[in-house]
């Protein structure tokens, strides 16, 4: 599956900026209020799609300004500055905005906000030849076919959508258990996962 074949028509990718910056589709669900946290550019060559901004991350402003950032730089094998430079690396989660707290952690993206805006943004950025979908919402999305799967099984079959989409679970500390469970992980698709992003940023 090609990013590529999400594109169907151009648009400007300043004015569509300013336009989440404005928007308030949810704001009557967002009790710490709206702050969209994104990063894009027309040149960027890798897309991260998460899932919502956390607390932290709603503070700073800052994509991924947490631990769980500190261990998706280390998968991709890249530094902070390669990481924030937005004309490489752009980061677009299925919700721009920190959705608050549930009973058993973040609560999950705001439903409006993907079909509001992953499409157009996406289509502004031409150059996206990788694809790294984290959790099961990014999953879901980019990956229909799979989103009655279980993440594990995708994540596990992830040679059927590589090199140009890489799904990936959440790499909140959260994750330790799964991740000592899931060994292969680390073996087989981090490694994979650097070989291509270096391979892309060369490119």
């Amino acid at each position: 599956m090609s990013p590529n074949s999400i594109i169907q028509t151009p648009f400007d990718l300043p004015s569509l900026l300013t336009e989440v910056g404005r928007c308030n589709a949810c704001a009557a669900h967002l009790v710490d209020g709206v702050r969209p946290v994104l990063q894009a550019d027309a040149k960027a060559r890798i897309l991260v799609a998460g899932q919502a901004p956390g607390r932290k991350v709603h503070a700073s402003g800052i994509p991924f300004d947490d631990a769980s950032g500190e261990r998706l730089r280390a998968w991709m094998g890249v530094s902070p500055e390669v990481f924030y430079d937005a004309t490489r690396v752009a980061i677009l989660p299925m919700g721009f905005c920190y959705p608050g707290t549930g009973k058993s952690g973040d609560l999950p993206p705001r439903k409006e906000c993907a079909p509001l805006w992953r499409t157009p943004l996406l289509s502004a950025m031409p150059h996206i030849e990788l694809m790294l979908l984290i959790g099961h919402y990014a999953v879901a999305w980019h990956l229909p076919q799979c989103a009655a799967a279980s993440l594990t099984g995708t994540v596990r079959d992830w040679r059927r959508y590589y090199p140009s989409v890489l799904p990936l679970p959440h790499p909140s500390p959260r994750n330790n258990i799964w991740l000592k469970a899931n060994p292969w992980f680390s073996e087989e698709v981090v490694p994979a996962l650097q070989s291509r992003v270096a391979d892309v940023l060369r490119s």
